[in-house]
């Protein structure tokens, strides 16, 4: 039976964090963060995930007060967290728009060193001029040009971790040589870099650290095809789930890949009970609580480009048209101008054909995939998903940090291991082979 290979997200700047929850703890703490790295490790999870944002979210020309707000930048609170943990996989969103290749890949090699061989970075893109205003550049790159900038940002870091070869280090107190001569000289030219001189990094215990890629469009499955390792997915229910990973998997031949070099993780959620009645009470207890009054009116105003602060949260959707050249909602990449107006029709049409108010209909369309049930059914569903080839395994993001994810390795983990599809103990000391990937291939050109 296929694996379930498993990873944790400390949720992001968005309304699923119930970060009003009488159990939640602090956003940015780092207690917080190493209490859900240790659950993660404890679970024999392959990975421990922090997602990026580079600006504070704007609804109405105000920072939007009901997000969490003021993360720690990634990188460094991994780096923290390879002290506290041995074996846990450390994966970091770091943006290819808004960076440049030299420092990302000297940091990244910098987390696979400090970890033994645990670093993974998640390549995204950022299109928008809002984002674009905290850096230099500011929004000047098209949206067509996001993923052939990510595409050469991601090769020229490869070069750069390529450009240190083993047997590099060549300590010599004879001779006072200490690394061979050419160890760490890159050149490279393309359209979107153009850069020269001596990478200060030697490549850590991976060679290349896992690269995932998070988007399921055609540009974003096609740019994992070629180049990631992981891909985050986000599929509610076994069909779309299936229908996704044949295409993903279908794209990889012609790039000289096999299916199993790339792992399809959706992004989901879960909701014990004792009971399925229990389990479905919390889940909707906790849908509640993820989108109040006010979020529904926040999401349902950017959708339509116009304040809607008139309109009653648990009364029916508004009679007004929509906006689409207005943006009311800054930073939100859920509704963008382009195809609000079809959003708005879809959702009118399913408020219509379901009798659903405002609030009801926002929390059944962005809501996260979510397992609801007991631990066996909850156990069982994930089992099913992976043996029917419509994921490799789940990134779980819990509702409530730090302590989320605890129900969820005492007492789902622990059947899945008895179920033979997740594993006992870790077997290898690297976030490879926690994946099962192959050794990274290294491209070395020969230098004097």
């Amino acid at each position: 039976m296929k694996q379930i290979h498993l990873a944790a997200q400390l949720p992001s700047v968005q309304h699923t964090v119930i970060w009003s929850d009488p159990a939640a703890g602090s956003q940015i703490a780092f207690d917080s963060f190493a209490r859900l790295a240790r659950t993660a490790e404890r679970g024999k999870f392959d990975f421990f995930f922090l997602s990026e944002g580079l600006r504070l979210r704007e609804h109405k020309g105000r920072v939007l007060d009901l997000d969490v707000a003021g993360r720690p930048e990634a990188l460094t609170v991994l780096s923290a967290l390879s002290a506290v943990t041995t074996r846990l996989g450390l994966a970091a969103t770091v943006n290819s728009t808004f960076n440049e290749p030299y420092d990302v890949a000297r940091r990244v090699a910098t987390l696979d060193h400090l970890s033994g061989g645990r670093a993974a970075w998640n390549v995204v893109t950022s299109y928008d001029a809002f984002t674009g205003e905290n850096f230099r550049r500011g929004g000047f790159l098209d949206e067509a040009d996001r993923y052939t900038r990510a595409a050469e940002f991601l090769h020229t870091a490869r070069e750069l971790w390529d450009s240190w070869r083993p047997g590099d280090f060549r300590p010599d107190a004879a001779t006072g040589a200490f690394i061979r001569p050419g160890a760490g000289r890159f050149a490279h030219r393309g359209q979107h870099f153009d850069i020269s001189g001596r990478f200060s990094t030697p490549s850590g215990p991976q060679g290349h650290p896992v690269i995932i890629q998070a988007g399921d469009s055609p540009e974003g499955r096609e740019f994992a095809a070629a180049d990631a390792d992981v891909i985050f997915s986000r599929h509610s229910d076994l069909a779309a789930g299936q229908a996704a990973y044949r295409d993903v998997k279908a794209r990889l031949a012609k790039y000289g890949r096999s299916p199993e070099d790339l792992k399809i993780i959706p992004s989901v959620s879960y909701v014990l009970g004792d009971t399925p009645e229990e389990a479905a009470e919390r889940a909707e207890e906790v849908a509640r609580a993820q989108v109040s009054p006010q979020t529904a009116l926040m999401l349902m105003e950017a959708a339509w480009g116009r304040d809607l602060s008139g309109y009653d949260p648990d009364g029916p959707l508004p009679d007004v048209d929509p906006v689409p050249e207005n943006v009311v909602t800054k930073g939100h990449n859920l509704y963008r101008s382009r195809g609000r107006e079809e959003t708005v029709r879809h959702w009118r049409k399913t408020a219509e054909e379901r009798g659903l108010s405002i609030r009801e209909l926002i929390v059944e369309v962005t809501a996260r995939p979510t397992f609801v049930g007991t631990p066996r059914q909850v156990a069982d569903a994930m089992n099913a998903f992976v043996q029917n080839d419509a994921a490799d395994g789940f990134v779980f993001s819990p509702n409530v940090v730090p302590g989320g994810l605890d129900e969820l390795v005492d007492r789902v983990v622990p059947l899945l291991q008895e179920m033979g599809v997740h594993r006992a103990d870790y077997t290898g000391p690297t976030l490879r082979d926690h994946l099962g990937l192959k050794p990274a291939r290294r491209h070395f050109e020969e230098t004097p």
